[in-house]
This record gives structure tokens, sequence and C-alpha cells, in this order.
């Protein structure tokens, strides 16, 4: 199967993702600066979801750019990192109205984790469509990055319930550690 309709279908979908994020903001009541203050944790969380949600886009951009086509279980990986993608802005909300209380920042984690876990996923299934010794699987390599990020999300996920903001400091560490472009992808096919 081609691959062309899993790209379009998952650019949609997380065109839509990044639409209701924003429709989740309100402006603020009010004209002067101080009317920003009730705001601003929400805008934070958005901002922070925003750049996930990014990071993912291009990540997923890149790793179907250096395969061909695609299989049945590569479909059912793609709607599984699409599902847990979409409930960022569930969580994202949540946490932004409760500023950095116990449960609110636990799930965003456990969003992380889950999307995180999805893009594995979905990538060796991907390697499997394709075999070892493709451009995705040399670009994938040992997936350091992606290994760390889901022990950042679990660490954030426990201390939320100590110290949340520490959490949303790790999410953001993580978040800037991905900002970085990975050219993996790009150097194995330049290669």
């Amino acid at each position: 199967m081609g691959k062309g309709r899993v790209e379009a279908f998952s650019d949609g979908v997380i065109a839509i993702i990044i639409t209701i994020m924003v429709l989740e903001l309100r402006v603020p009541e009010g004209h002067d600066l101080a009317a920003l203050r009730p705001v601003i944790p929400v805008f934070c969380a958005y901002v922070l979801s925003f750049i996930y949600v990014g990071i993912y886009w291009n990540n997923h951009h890149h790793m179907f750019h250096a395969v061909q086509k695609v299989n049945g279980r590569v479909l059912w990986a793609n709607l599984h990192l699409l599902f847990w993608l979409s409930l960022l802005p569930a969580v994202t909300h949540w946490a932004g109205e409760n500023h950095l209380t116990a449960w609110p920042t636990a799930m965003y984690g456990v969003v992380l984790f889950m999307c995180a876990v999805a893009y594995f996923i979905l990538a060796h299934a991907l390697i499997d469509e394709h075999g070892r010794d493709s451009a995705i699987a040399k670009a994938i390599g040992n997936d350091f990055k992606g290994k760390v990020s889901v022990v950042i999300y679990l660490l954030g996920i426990g201390l939320a319930f100590v110290v949340p903001w520490v959490s949303a400091a790790l999410y953001a560490l993580a978040a800037a550690w991905w900002f970085v472009p990975d050219r993996r992808i790009e150097h194995v096919l330049e290669g």
C-alpha cells in the first residue's frame, strides 16, 4: 500500500488537534495586564502542548519520508499514535486550568508517555515492513532520545504527586530536547 493517505490523514488529525487546543484558550477578562494573570497557566500549557504536537508532526513527516509503503499493522499503529495525540487538548486544558495540581499534571505525563510508546510502536512497525537494513531502521537506530524521554515522562508522572512543578519542568525539558532538530533521518536519506 502507498503511504500518501496515511500522511494526509495524519496531517489532518494533527491540524484538528492544534485547532482544538487553540479554541480552548480564553480571552482575558479585563483590559489591563493584570487580566492576563489568570490565563497564564493555560497559555503555558498550550505552548508546551503545541510544541509537542509540532515535534510529533515533524518526526512523523520525516519518518514517512524515509519509507515507501505501509501495511495494516502500520495503519493501526499510526491510529494508535493519533489517538494519544488527540488526548493532548483535554489534558492540556485540565492541567492549565488546575495550576499544576497532582492529577492533571500526572495525566498530562501519562498522555506524553503513551504518545512516546505509540510512536515507538509505529516506528518499529515501519522497520518491520521495510527491513532491518532499510533507511528507516538505520535512521531510528537505538533511539536513545526516545528511550530517555520515556524515563523523563515516568519520572514526571511519579513526581506529580510530590512536586508537580518539577514534573512540568521535566516535560518542558524533554520538549526542549526534542525541539532541537533530530537529523538522523535526513542524514540517512542524504547519505
